[in-house]
């Protein structure tokens, strides 16, 4: 189709970009404003893509041991960054564990779900590492965007499901972490924001990605995506110490 324009690498410089926009705001944007919230609601693009893109890397790798290593080396290298850029009033706080610590636990839930016969097992495995996902970011909400991917499978119905189910748990999820901070009317306007960009993620894909790569570059750029990550955590926490302290 025509309208399928976008290659995977194209979605991700989108992501990167929309992820950047999210940590700005965390960082230097004052709570409340317009353009913090903006920037906020935008940066929720990333996640669900990063998992939609895993589940789909995951079938296609020709080498799943090299592939956990890339995740877990990268978290390691982005977890000072990670804490650098969260921490509040002093240097180096421990902030939890990064992105890429979760995508790893979510590379872990897609191999049990593969490679464990035993239907007992393979629950406790999965439950496990969900349940590890809570000392990470985007925790329970990336396994459970993850497993509605693997459920999915590629099929175009099923994937725009599972994207609108994890807009609604998201939404969920962030309806109820706004009790008592918000009335229930300003509340529902705030879960349905953050959710909005995970529905545009799943608009994206679904109705634009071409499943291909770019043309050019392919090399370059998976190296990219993940230097990105923790290269511009680091600029944006020395940022955040020089300009803030």
């Amino acid at each position: 189709m025509k309208t399928r324009f976008l290659s995977r690498d194209a979605i991700k410089l989108i992501a990167m970009l929309a992820m950047l926009l999210n940590h700005i705001a965390a960082v230097f944007l004052p709570s409340g404003t317009f353009l913090c919230e903006l920037f906020t609601d935008v940066g929720y693009f990333t996640a669900v893509t990063m998992c939609y893109f895993l589940v789909e890397g995951y079938g296609r790798t020709c080498s799943k041991e090299r592939y956990a290593m890339r995740l877990g080396l990268f978290a390691l290298i982005s977890e000072i960054p990670y804490c650098l850029m969260l921490t509040e009033g002093g240097v180096l706080q421990f902030s939890g564990m990064n992105m890429m610590f979760t995508l790893l636990i979510c590379f872990g839930i897609l191999y049990s779900l593969g490679n464990i016969a035993a239907p007992a097992l393979k629950a406790l495995a999965v439950a496990g590492l969900v349940l590890l996902s809570m000392i990470s970011d985007w925790a329970l909400l990336a396994p459970a965007f993850t497993l509605l991917f693997a459920w999915a499978n590629g099929a175009p119905r099923k994937t725009a499901a599972a994207f609108a189910i994890s807009a609604a748990l998201f939404g969920l999820f962030s309806f109820a972490g706004g009790i008592g901070r918000f009335s229930t009317g300003t509340n529902l306007l705030y879960s349905l924001r953050c959710a909005a960009g995970i529905v545009l993620a799943g608009i994206v894909i679904v109705c634009f990605y071409n499943g291909r790569r770019a043309a050019r570059g392919k090399t370059f750029l998976k190296w990219f995506f993940y230097l990105f990550y923790p290269v511009h955590m680091l600029i944006l926490g020395l940022l955040r110490i020089a300009l803030i302290g």
